[in-house]
């Protein structure tokens, strides 16, 4: 559970995850690997709380991916939370990332935005929340709902979609 997904409270100043990822996980891939280096050759997709991570990570480096894949996900806290948990305190993301979401060229550069969520899942809401306000902002996302829940069958059938996508 590395990052800041808890329910209620004050968001960590840093997110753990993210820096670790960008500052680590990246930098060793591309230093130790044959790998391109480039937005248009960078995709990123998580799911469950992964794809919490991934727009964590993705939009506030918008310039350095051009797909995102987010599985039975979403912004955590879009719609107050499940029930028990709070809306976590402080600006939303909306409003912490309002310049990237707006920018144009970044979003252009972005060749895909995926979403999938299964009907019986239970964060089924926050993903259509976070697809409304990527739309909301311009973003043309790919969206699917599926039918089950929150399980490996459905993110195995989401990779399965979600990766022949990739660098066309």
């Amino acid at each position: 559970h590395a990052g800041p997904f808890r329910s209620g409270g004050a968001r960590p100043a840093v997110d753990e995850f993210s820096q670790d990822f960008l500052n680590d996980i990246m930098p060793y891939v591309e230093k130790n690997y044959r790998v391109h280096k480039d937005r248009k050759h960078r995709a990123l997709a998580g799911l469950s709380m992964g794809g919490g991570q991934t727009l964590n990570i993705g939009i506030p480096q918008l310039d350095q991916f051009a797909y995102l894949g987010v599985y039975s996900s979403g912004v955590f806290g879009i719609t107050g939370g499940r029930a028990g948990s709070t809306q976590p305190q402080g600006p939303s993301f909306e409003e912490r990332h309002q310049q990237v979401l707006d920018d144009a060229s970044l979003r252009k550069g972005l060749r895909l935005l995926w979403f999938a969520t299964g009907k019986d899942d239970f964060l089924l809401e926050t993903s259509r929340a976070t697809v409304a306000m990527f739309r909301k902002h311009g973003f043309p996302v790919q969206y699917a709902e599926t039918d089950g829940g929150h399980t490996w069958i459905n993110w195995r059938q989401y990779l399965n979609e979600f990766a022949p996508l990739l660098f066309q």
